[in-house]
């Protein structure tokens, strides 16, 4: 079976190609150079739409869900997929780690129509219960259960050696690795004093994932923890190897994603180390978590990150991992899901409109908005108007300004 890249490179246009062109408004010849460039992927599952993500393409927002080793509510992870696809993230990522994993997967997979993501790690883990008991095929084995399964990425983390924690350690930063996939990487290499397990077998990975035309996502291990941490040589260091494995596997026929630039990062620093990013990558999807512009935002995060998302975005991410309230904090609430859903899509928004001009959605509220039309504006509104529903209540009239309405006023001036 050849993939979506093979075919481009060949000059086909797939019904998949077709489908993203129509969704994204773009031409389908765009849409085939895109993939056999690489600036482009597009995330398939079976019956349902596929997805594009990459350079030209609206910015695509990302939940992650799942259960914690410590924190097992596996109904309350199916509606959190539920409700995350509902309020429009475009993916979802099962990071569960506790509970009955196969149920888990089977039923988010059941309960919802957007492409899904895993990072094998996690549940390799969970099922050894230990480092020393992981074997590099326990990984391969998870690996291979999750693309068999109908997901449609997969993470790992492999753009890190023996010698790139060593320059962490010296660094002593003041947040380390939090990762959690390449912290695991990291500490199984320590463990069994191995070089890093992806890199040893990316070739196999290769064959997996090309079996079925799984996206491979390199993970983002070395991104900062605080805005104190600066872009430093070990996050270098992996962006230039996971380029270059990036370009491997392109070779290969396997569509790729780059993790990069998440984490936390100063506000002014956001938009030229997105610049810089895509440059070195050769354009290729970039995917960031946040970023997060300031560490005050405790029990806000989801604020901060709507901020250093949008500048991402705007300055050429093209996909952005939600961040809730609970970040740092908690295993979030189904309700903190949304909240965190809605916060990266105005992100994802405002970035597209830095990107390709303001949209037209914005242009029919303000004319909704100037007549007192509140359906017209509730049509519009990202959540179809939920929350403003709720805010407004049953009142007919607005109650900010009154009688003394600004818009009323003026509008015995300009004319209605």
């Amino acid at each position: 079976m050849k993939t979506l890249l093979e075919q481009a490179r060949e000059g086909l246009i797939t019904e998949a190609m077709k489908a993203v062109a129509k969704s994204e408004r773009v031409s389908e010849k765009f849409i085939r150079e895109g993939v056999a460039e690489g600036r482009i992927v597009i995330l398939q599952r079976p019956g349902f739409s596929p997805l594009g993500i990459g350079k030209g393409l609206r910015t695509k927002v990302n939940a992650n869900i799942g259960s914690s080793s410590d924190a097992v509510d596996e109904e309350k992870e199916i509606e959190k997929a539920r409700v995350a696809e509902k309020y429009g993230a475009h993916t979802i990522s099962d990071l569960s780690m506790g509970g009955n994993l196969a149920y888990l997967r089977v039923k988010i997979l059941e309960a919802t129509t957007v492409p899904v993501s895993s990072v094998p790690i996690y549940q390799a883990l969970s099922e050894c219960r230990s480092f020393e008991k992981m074997s590099l095929s326990k990984i391969l084995k998870v690996l291979r259960r999750d693309v068999y399964q109908g997901i449609s990425s997969i993470v790992i983390h492999p753009g890190f050696t023996l010698e790139t924690l060593e320059k962490v350690r010296k660094r002593k930063r003041i947040m380390g690795i939090v990762s959690k996939g390449g912290s695991y990487t990291a500490m199984w290499m320590l463990t069994h004093r191995r070089e890093n397990p992806f890199l040893e077998v990316f070739d196999e990975i290769l064959d997996i994932a090309h079996s079925r035309d799984v996206v491979l996502s390199l993970g983002n291990t070395m991104r900062s923890g605080s805005v104190y941490d600066e872009l430093d040589e070990p996050q270098m260091d992996e962006l230039h190897m996971n380029t270059e494995l990036a370009e491997k596997a392109n070779e290969r026929g396997v569509q790729v994603i780059i993790e990069g630039l998440g984490g936390h990062i100063p506000a002014g620093n956001i938009a030229p180390s997105v610049e810089k990013f895509n440059k070195i990558t050769g354009q290729r999807p970039l995917y960031v978590a946040g970023p997060l512009p300031v560490d005050v935002a405790v029990g806000y995060d989801h604020i901060a990150a709507c901020v250093g998302g949008a500048l991402a975005a705007g300055a050429g991410a093209d996909y952005l991992c939600y961040i809730t309230p609970a970040e740092h904090l908690n295993l979030p609430t189904v309700e903190q899901v949304k909240e965190g859903v809605l916060a990266c899509r105005i992100a994802a928004h405002i970035g597209d409109t830095v990107k390709y001009g303001l949209s037209e959605a914005d242009r029919n509220i303000g004319l909704h908005r100037r007549k007192q039309d509140w359906e017209g504006q509730f049509f519009h509104a990202l959540d179809g108007g939920e929350k403003g529903r709720q805010i407004r209540g049953e009142t007919v009239m607005c109650k900010m300004c009154g009688r003394y309405c600004a818009l009323k006023i003026m509008d015995q001036y300009l004319g209605g």
